[in-house]
């Protein structure tokens, strides 16, 4: 697969830039919106894994699982679709907002990525990717193996931008979020089935767990130190799920949020020992099932009225090219939980991060 390179200006003609720049980033992050604990710093943000923190890497690779298009980015700023699975912002965004870090998590493929913008981090990820290998061959995107590369590269260019003792210092002190592991079971392994010749769902989540770890600890070798994992979603209740596996009545799969469970509970367990072995770490399971299953199940408390559809088209399979320029957007967008049938809308993920960052984030200062 091909990566973009980006071609930076030399050293000795950004330092003075660069040392105004660190200033700043320093002076901003006091201004953050969650309040950090006493002497703690985030110099920068860093998301890997899927279409939840995606904020644009698909649109430079050859692939189908695109959304740079309206309607996606109606109510991004500007209105300009940009490669986000949302109406709007995503976590990635939203994180760093809330943080104090930046206002937009650029993707590490975008062409136009600055030198600022490596020193207060990138997004990796690629919508429609997963820990299972088999996941982001299926559509043609980034694996989680090509993210560590692209994560190698990324370390590089640092280096000749800040220097070798910053650059460590940046590392050791970024907050690191990985969202994978719903594509694996929504479409993988219940879907398209092919993994169901060779594996049960115990065996293929143990199967999950293993190269999730695997990829807790590349990263955490490279430099990385402060690690929020998040949980698998009730992707049992996920509208396009409703639609290929519930019924002529469209009701949510429980097997399909067993499975969930079962490899949440795993990899909760996995990241507690990681944490404890793995010297300096601070590795945490963010559980996002249980706000988000919270939400769906009881939609009226969190102000919403429409749970089992999107709101782009039908709302029952739009997602990515099927969710487009030609279909109907639902009149008041504020009723539904999901933009298309497989991602929250940006009042979803604001509702989320706002419940779960403060949660954390001692854990991961």
């Amino acid at each position: 697969m091909a990566l973009f390179t980006i071609k930076l200006p030399s050293t000795s003609s950004t330092s003075l830039v660069l040392s105004i720049i660190l200033f700043i980033i320093l002076w901003y992050g006091t201004n953050a919106l969650v309040k950090l604990p006493p002497n703690v710093t985030i110099p920068a943000l860093i998301t890997f894994g899927d279409s939840i923190m995606d904020t644009g890497n698909n649109n430079y690779i050859n692939t189908i699982v695109k959304c740079n298009f309206p309607p996606y980015g109606q109510d991004f700023v500007g209105g300009i679709p940009t490669g986000r699975f949302c109406n709007g912002k995503i976590p990635s965004d939203l994180i760093a907002e809330e943080l104090g870090i930046k206002e937009l998590l650029p993707a590490y493929l975008d062409p136009n990525l600055k030198p600022s913008d490596l020193v207060t981090g990138v997004c990796f990820a690629s919508a429609a990717s997963g820990y299972d290998p088999l996941t982001p061959k299926i559509v043609s995107v980034i694996s989680m193996s090509d993210q560590v590369e692209m994560f190698k590269e990324y370390i590089g260019k640092l280096k000749g931008i800040v220097g070798e003792e910053k650059t460590n210092y940046i590392l050791a002190n970024t907050l690191y979020l990985v969202v994978a592991g719903s594509n694996d079971l929504a479409n993988t392994y219940f879907t398209i089935r092919t993994r169901q010749l060779h594996y049960d769902v115990p065996a293929y989540t143990d199967l999950m767990l293993n190269k999730a770890s695997d990829f807790i600890k590349e990263i955490y070798q490279l430099g990385a130190r402060r690690i929020g994992v998040f949980s698998v979603a009730p992707i049992g209740y996920l509208p396009s799920v409703r639609t290929l596996s519930g019924g002529v009545f469209r009701k949510s799969n429980e097997k399909y949020n067993e499975a969930a469970r079962l490899f949440n509970s795993k990899l909760s367990k996995e990241l507690d020992f990681l944490n404890s072995n793995l010297p300096n770490s601070r590795i945490v399971y963010i559980d996002i099932y249980t706000p988000l299953l919270d939400i769906i199940v009881n939609p009226k408390k969190y102000g919403y009225k429409v749970v089992d559809r999107g709101c782009c088209g039908t709302g029952k399979i739009e997602v990515s090219v099927l969710c487009n320029p030609f279909d109907v957007i639902c009149p008041d967008k504020f009723e539904y939980i999901f933009w298309d049938s497989y991602h929250p809308t940006e009042g979803i993920y604001k509702k989320l991060v706002v419940e779960i960052l403060p949660k954390y984030l001692d854990r991961l200062s």
